[in-house]
């Protein structure tokens, strides 16, 4: 069993930054690719970016390229989401996920893929 635990969310002015984390336990994190998702309120769940188990891939929504950057640490066992130029659209609820290498990368923007997920942190950008 694999538990994720996020944390880093708060409230921001637009234009500000945030650095979200997932803690991976349970399992050692580079057995899986991992994702970052969102889900604003009355809306679905949403892929924002993955990483490879190594680290070698990646892959992010269009509208957060070049604004956001996913990174992982497989001996800490952590994965990062740092946020830049924050808008007020990226309001939501973010959440990691854990999804088993063996699936391949090809996987990675389903939230049916996914295995494990943590709890989710709030992001807030105020305009």
């Amino acid at each position: 069993q694999v538990q994720l635990v996020e944390s880093g969310g708060g409230l921001v002015q637009t234009g500000g930054s945030l650095r979200l984390s997932c803690a991976v336990s349970g399992r050692t994190s580079s057995n899986y690719h991992m994702g970052w998702f969102r889900q604003a309120p009355g809306k679905e769940r949403k892929f924002v970016a993955a990483i490879s188990w190594n680290g070698a891939s990646t892959s992010y929504e269009d509208s957060v390229k070049g604004r956001f950057t996913i990174s992982r640490d497989n001996a800490k066992n952590t994965v990062y989401l740092q946020m830049n130029n924050l808008k007020p659209e990226d309001t939501a609820v973010y959440f990691c996920a854990a999804v088993p290498a063996w699936k391949g990368f090809g996987v990675i923007v389903s939230t049916t893929a996914y295995n494990y997920w943590g709890q989710g942190t709030q992001v807030t950008v105020s305009s």
